[in-house]
């Protein structure tokens, strides 16, 4: 179908004349796919974006890691919902995880 060197001028003036555009990314620091319950991290991944008939598409391809998710409650939550409860840390830090980081639902946990 294709000769066996392509050059990579000809094939790009052909897509460019079937309306598809090729870009290559420059200074990507860090792609990051969330997913429910972890993120896949590619740092200095490389990135081309392809678009056609007006939709945008990326390929993106690197070095890849997991990371998995979990919710930490910042000091200032964790203070607030201690002084709106009277809870101690660890209960008022448990509620928090609890709820996801859901104030108003961790101050009512804790006022039952």
């Amino acid at each position: 179908m294709f000769p066996r060197r392509i050059n990579l001028k000809q094939m790009e003036r052909a897509m460019r004349q079937m309306g598809v555009r090729m870009e290559e990314l420059s200074g990507v620091e860090e792609v990051v796919i969330k997913l429910a319950d972890r993120e896949i991290v590619l740092p200095r991944a490389q990135v081309v974006r392809t678009e056609m008939s007006g939709q945008r598409s990326y390929q993106v391809s690197g070095e890849e890691f997991e990371r998995k998710l979990g919710f930490e409650p910042t000091e200032d939550d964790i203070k607030l919902v201690m002084e709106q409860t009277g809870a101690e840390r660890d209960k008022a830090v448990k509620a928090l995880v609890e709820t996801n980081g859901d104030i108003a639902e961790a101050i009512l946990k804790l006022k039952q």
